[in-house]
């Protein structure tokens, strides 16, 4: 069986992640941490000489900024993939988890409990969110059997491809954290995905932060 690897990326840290705000498909970029991380990220795939056929990156800018990294140290293009953005967080984008409760009670406690048909008016169900990323990771897939891929998403979106990976109940509670610039495996042996590690942080100067866009 051929088995294609995966070697997903959460993006370098931003100004809302240090408020704690929910960013969802809102375009905020790195600052100077999220962009020291992403440099410290593709100096540690140098640095294991790690080999890859194919870098796919979400098209918001954090994650393309911190492409931008590996980008430069490996002299390729980054392959820019709507389909890899956050989850859509609707009236919640913009609120910081503290705003959230008090100015839209009803869509955060829905949030909370993981109702995965809630859109929280105008955006993503968990369930479209799921469907959304697994249908992009299959069509990565299927695109370069055999190969080993790096792809730059978000906290949420890779929380859901390790839900993916490890059969995990799409209205259970998180289970991993996704540090910003974190290194996480996933493969497929052309039958099934299975996690080979997850939450790498130990090429990181300093503490990175946990996702909060489920």
């Amino acid at each position: 069986m051929t088995t294609t690897r995966f070697c997903l990326i959460r993006h370098g840290e931003t100004d809302w992640n240090a408020e704690r705000r929910l960013q969802g498909h809102t375009d905020i970029e790195l600052n100077a941490r999220g962009i020291a991380q992403a440099k410290q990220m593709a100096h540690a795939l140098k640095k294991i000489n790690l080999m890859f056929d194919v870098l796919y990156t979400s098209d918001l800018q954090r994650a393309t900024k911190t492409a931008n990294a590996i980008e430069d140290l490996y002299n390729i293009t980054a392959i820019k993939n709507a389909a890899l953005r956050e989850r859509h967080l609707g009236m919640l984008q913009g609120l910081s988890i503290d705003e959230a409760p008090t100015l839209e009670p009803e869509i955060w406690q829905s949030h909370l409990s993981r109702n995965i048909k809630e859109n929280l008016r105008t955006g993503e169900s968990i369930q479209q969110f799921a469907d959304r990323i697994h249908l992009a990771l299959e069509e990565i897939r299927k695109q370069h059997p055999g190969k080993t891929i790096l792809v730059v998403s978000h906290g949420g979106a890779l929380d859901m491809m390790y839900r993916i990976a490890s059969n995990q109940t799409l209205d259970s509670e998180k289970t991993v954290a996704v540090p910003n610039a974190s290194l996480n495996w996933i493969s497929h042996n052309g039958v099934a995905w299975k996690v080979d590690g997850w939450a790498d942080t130990s090429h990181l100067a300093d503490l990175a932060l946990d996702n909060l866009d489920l």
